[in-house]
C-alpha cells in the first residue's frame, strides 16, 4: 500500500471524526481504538516518514481525543503537530527536556504527555515501560519548577501523575524498575499542596490503585474520596465508552474489595474524621450511603473495611457522638450495619467489646420505641440482632448475643408480642407479611429461630431445652428470650403462610436440640399426655399442607417425637391411641403404589409421610396396621413406579426401613437392587459425559495470571528451563506476599551433565522446606501462571 493510499484512508477517517453527529464519531473512535489505532499510526510514520504523513496522523490523533476525552481537549496536539517527532523514542527525548520557560518545546510536551495518557487508557504502549518511566521522570526533575510554581497547565500535571501512576503501577506488577524517589517526592508535593479532581478524572485502574497504594497520599485521597462521595454518590456508576476508565462508584469499590490498597483504610478514616467535628451531616451521610453501596456491589468488601475499623467507627457514631439523633443519619447507620453482617465473613469478625455496644444501643432502641408501636427502624434492628445471633454460631460475637438473649426488656417485648398474637386465634390468618402486626410477629419469630441457633454455642452445656415444654405461669429460674412450644403451635396451626414457615423452623431447630441433648443425657421429656398430644395433632395436621418447607418441617418433628418414645411406654400409648399417623401412611403408600387414587393433597407432598412411616418402621413394637399397609402388592406396586427421575432420597430411606423391618421379599430386594445399580450406572456415564463431551465445541476460558495466596500467607513459584543447544539448565524461585511484593528469591546455574536428575537437590529441599513450614500447600500452575519464575530460570543461565 503506498503512501498516497494510507493517506486517503486516513483522511476518510479524520472526516467522520469530524462530523457533526456525535454516536458515529464516538462509535468509530472507540473501533478505532479498541484496534491499537495509536500504535497503527506511528507505524504509519515509521513506513511514511514524510511531512505530509506527520501533518495528518497528528490531525487525525487530535480530533479522536476530541472525540474520546470531549471538551476540544485535543488542541495541545494541533498546536504542536509542525513540532513533533515521528519516532515514539524521539517524543519520549523530547518530554524528558527542560523547557526553560521555552512555549514551543512546553506545547509539545504537553502534546506528548496527551498522547501518552490517551493511549494509554486503552492498554496501548508506544514504547517500552522503563523508557517510559524514565521519561516521565526526567521531565519532573528537570522541570520541578514550572510543576510545583503552577506554571503548567492543570490538565498537564494531571495526566503527568496519571501516567506516572499507571507506569510505577506496572512496574510493581510485573517486575521491578528503578525510580526515582525525588520524583516521586515532587509528584506527592504538588498532590498535597494543589487543588486536583479525581472523581471527574479518567484514570487506568493499575494507576488508580497505585495512588491509593501510597501512605504518603492519604491526606489528598481522602479528601478525594470525600468530594467523590459529595458529587456521585447519588448518580450510581457512570460509564462512559467501552474502555473510559471513569472514576466512579464501581472503581473505588473494586479497590475497597482488592484489599491490597489503602483504600478501605482511607474511608473509615474518613468517616471517623467527620465524627470528630460538628456540623458535617451532610458528608456523614454521604459516606455511610457510599460504603453501604459498595458493599452491594463487592460484598467481600465488608471483610477489607472490617479489618480496617469499620466497627470501631461505628460504634463511635452510633454510641458517642450525637449524629444518629438525627433520623436522616440513624437509619442509613441501621442500613450499614445489616449489610455488614450480611456479608462479612464470621472469620474475620472480632472485637466483642465494639460489638457490645452497639448491641445494647439497638436493643435499647426496640424496647423504647416499640412500646409506642414498631416502625421501620425497630425491624431493621431486629434483622441486625438476627445476624449477630447467627454469627455466634460459629463462635464469635458471644458477648452481644448474650446480652441479646438475655435482655429482660427484650424478652418482655417479644412476649407480649407473642402473647397478643396468640389471642387471635383462628383470625391470626388475615394478619399477614402485608399488615404491620404480622410484619412484626415475622420478625420477632425470626429472632428466636436465631436463638434457638445460638443457644448452645453461647451457653454451652447449661440449657436445659425441656423448659420450652414448661406452662407459661410456670416460674423460670432465668429470663431470657424464649417463645414456648404450645405458642408455637398456636402460629404454625393458626398464622398466615409466611408465619407458619417460620414457627415451624422454629419448632424444628427446637426439636432437634430436645433430641440431641436427650441422646446425650438419656433424660425423659417431662410432660403431660394431653400435651404432647395436641402438639402431636397441630404437627399431623400439617402433614399435607401446600407449602413443602412447612410439611416437611412438620413432618421431621412429627417423627422425632415418635422417636422419642423408644425408651419408654408413652410413645407406644400415643400411637396406638392415634389414628391420624395410619391415615398418613396409608396416603403414602397410595401415593406411591397407585398415584391415580392418592387424594390431590397428598401429590408430590409424600416426603414428609416418608419421614413419619420410617420412624414407625423403627419403633421397637412397630404397629400392627405398618405390615396391612405395606403389604407385598402395595411394595411391588411402589418398586414398578419407581425410576431414576423420581428416586428421591426419602425413597431411599423408605426402603432402607422396610428391608429391616422384613417386610421386603427377596425377589423384590434383587428388583430395588437392580434399580439402584442401573442409577448408579447412568449417574456416572452421565459425569464421564459432563467430562469428555463436547470438547471439540466448548472452550473453557482460564485466567492466565498469578494468583495471590490468602491474607497472612506467603507463595513461593519456582520455575526450571534447559537449553536444547548447550544443555544448560537454570532454576528459580520467588516469595511473594499477598498483597505481591516480593519478599525474596533465588536463581541458580545448575550443571548439565549429572548421573542424577538435575533438579533432584533442589526438590529434595523443597521437600525438607515443606515439613518445616508444616502448613502448606504444593500446586501446580500454568507458565503463564508462573511468568516471574519462568523469566529469571531463562536467564539463570548467565
Amino acid at each position: 500500500m503506498d503512501e498516497e493510499t494510507v493517506l486517503g484512508v486516513l483522511e476518510t477517517f479524520h472526516s467522520i471524526l469530524l462530523q457533526d453527529s456525535n454516536n458515529q464519531a464516538a462509535e468509530l473512535a472507540e473501533n478505532l481504538v479498541s484496534n491499537s489505532w495509536f500504535s497503527l499510526s506511528f507505524g504509519c510514520l515509521g513506513l511514511f516518514p514524510t511531512e505530509n504523513m506527520k501533518w495528518r496522523v497528528y490531525l487525525m490523533l487530535s480530533s479522536l481525543v476530541d472525540v474520546l476525552v470531549g471538551n476540544d481537549s485535543g488542541q495541545p496536539i494541533r498546536d504542536a503537530t509542525l513540532c513533533l517527532p515521528s519516532d515514539p523514542i524521539d517524543l519520549l527525548f523530547l518530554l524528558g527536556q527542560k523547557n526553560s520557560r521555552n512555549l514551543e518545546l512546553s506545547s509539545c510536551q504537553s502534546a506528548i504527555l496527551l498522547i501518552l495518557y490517551t493511549s494509554s487508557l486503552y492498554d496501548e504502549r508506544l514504547a517500552d515501560d522503563k523508557l517510559v518511566l524514565a521519561s516521565l521522570e526526567q521531565y519532573i526533575l528537570v522541570n520541578s519548577s514550572d510543576l510545583q510554581g503552577g506554571s503548567t497547565d492543570p490538565s498537564t500535571v494531571m495526566r503527568l501523575v496519571y501516567l506516572y501512576g499507571l507506569y510505577r503501577g506496572l512496574a510493581k506488577v510485573s517486575y521491578q524498575i528503578p525510580y526515582s524517589p525525588e520524583a516521586e517526592r515532587i509528584l506527592f508535593k504538588i498532590l498535597s499542596e494543589n487543588e486536583w479532581d479525581l472523581p471527574s478524572a479518567r484514570i487506568h485502574p493499575i494507576s488508580l490503585k497505585w495512588l491509593f497504594q501510597q501512605e504518603k497520599l492519604s491526606t489528598p485521597l481522602s479528601y478525594q474520596l470525600l468530594k467523590f462521595c459529595g458529587n456521585n454518590i447519588g448518580n450510581g456508576i457512570i460509564v462512559h465508552g467501552k474502555n473510559s476508565h471513569m472514576v466512579n462508584i464501581n472503581s473505588i469499590a473494586e479497590l475497597i474489595a482488592g484489599g491490597d490498597n489503602h483504600g478501605a483504610t482511607l474511608l473509615v478514616s474518613l468517616l471517623t474524621q467527620l465524627l470528630e467535628k460538628e456540623g458535617h451531616e451532610h458528608g456523614i451521610i454521604s459516606v455511610v450511603h457510599l460504603v453501604g453501596t459498595i458493599i452491594d456491589i463487592f460484598p467481600v468488601a465488608s471483610d477489607q473495611l472490617w479489618l480496617h475499623g469499620i466497627g470501631s467507627a461505628l460504634r463511635n457514631l452510633f454510641c458517642e457522638s450525637t449524629y444518629t439523633q438525627s433520623p436522616q443519619i440513624s437509619t442509613p447507620v441501621l442500613v450499614l450495619i445489616f449489610k455488614i453482617l450480611c456479608s462479612v465473613h464470621h472469620g474475620t469478625l472480632s472485637d466483642d467489646e465494639c460489638w457490645l455496644a452497639v448491641t445494647m444501643k439497638l436493643i435499647n432502641i426496640i424496647t423504647t420505641r416499640a412500646a409506642d408501636g414498631w416502625n421501620q427502624e425497630c425491624l431493621i434492628v431486629t434483622g441486625i440482632l438476627c445476624l449477630i445471633l447467627h454469627h455466634s454460631s460459629n463462635e464469635v460475637l458471644i458477648a452481644p448475643s448474650k446480652a441479646i438473649i438475655l435482655s429482660t426488656s427484650l424478652v418482655s417485648t417479644i412476649n407480649s408480642t407473642i402473647h397478643e398474637a396468640c389471642l387471635k386465634g383462628p383470625a391470626l390468618v388475615d394478619h399477614d407479611e402485608e399488615t404491620s402486626s404480622g410484619e412484626v410477629l415475622i420478625f420477632v419469630l425470626l429472632l428466636n429461630f436465631f436463638s434457638l441457633r445460638s443457644l448452645h454455642t453461647v451457653f454451652p452445656g447449661i440449657m436445659d431445652w425441656k423448659n420450652f415444654f414448661d406452662p407459661r405461669d410456670r416460674l423460670q429460674p432465668i429470663s431470657f428470650i424464649r417463645i414456648f412450644c404450645h405458642d408455637l403451635c398456636r402460629l404454625v396451626h393458626f398464622g398466615s403462610p409466611l408465619v407458619k414457615l417460620v414457627a415451624s423452623y422454629c419448632l424444628l431447630e427446637l426439636f432437634t436440640r430436645i433430641s440431641d441433648q436427650r441422646n446425650r443425657t438419656g433424660e425423659e421429656l417431662v410432660c403431660t399426655m394431653d400435651y404432647l398430644m395436641s402438639v402431636m395433632a397441630v404437627l399431623e395436621g400439617l402433614i399435607f399442607y401446600s407449602d413443602l418447607r412447612v410439611a416437611m418441617n412438620c413432618g421431621l418433628c412429627l417423627s422425632m417425637i415418635l422417636g422419642w418414645g423408644l425408651q419408654g411406654m408413652q410413645g407406644t400409648i400415643v400411637i396406638t391411641k392415634n389414628h391420624w399417623s395410619r391415615m398418613i401412611v396409608e396416603e403414602l403408600a397410595m401415593s406411591l403404589a397407585v398415584p391415580c387414587l392418592a387424594s390431590k393433597s397428598f401429590i408430590n407432598l409424600h416426603k414428609p409421610a416418608i419421614h413419619v412411616a420410617v420412624t414407625l418402621l423403627k419403633l421397637p413394637k412397630v404397629p400392627e396396621w405398618m405390615r396391612s399397609v405395606f403389604d407385598d402388592s402395595c411394595i411391588s406396586g411402589i418398586i414398578q413406579n419407581l425410576a431414576a427421575n423420581n428416586l428421591s432420597t426419602e425413597i431411599v430411606l423408605l426402603f432402607r426401613a422396610l428391608l429391616n423391618s422384613e417386610y421386603l421379599k427377596a425377589e423384590q430386594i434383587c428388583s430395588v437392587n437392580q434399580l439402584l445399580q442401573a442409577i448408579c450406572v447412568s449417574a456416572i456415564e452421565w459425569f464421564k459425559s459432563a467430562l469428555v463431551g463436547n470438547t471439540g465445541n466448548a472452550k473453557t476460558q482460564l485466567l492466565l495470571a498469578w494468583d495471590p495466596p490468602e491474607v497472612g500467607k506467603f507463595k513461593l513459584n519456582v520455575d526450571g528451563s534447559r537449553k536444547t543447544t548447550s544443555g544448560c539448565i537454570g532454576a528459580e524461585g520467588i516469595i511473594r506476599d499477598f498483597h505481591g511484593d516480593w519478599i525474596s528469591g533465588f536463581a541458580v546455574n545448575l550443571p548439565s551433565l549429572l548421573g542424577l536428575h538435575p533438579l533432584a537437590a533442589l526438590v529434595d529441599s523443597f521437600c525438607e522446606l515443606m515439613r518445616k513450614i508444616g502448613h502448606c500447600t504444593l500446586t501446580h500452575v500454568y507458565r503463564k501462571k508462573n511468568g516471574v519464575a519462568d523469566c529469571f530460570a531463562k536467564w539463570s543461565y548467565n
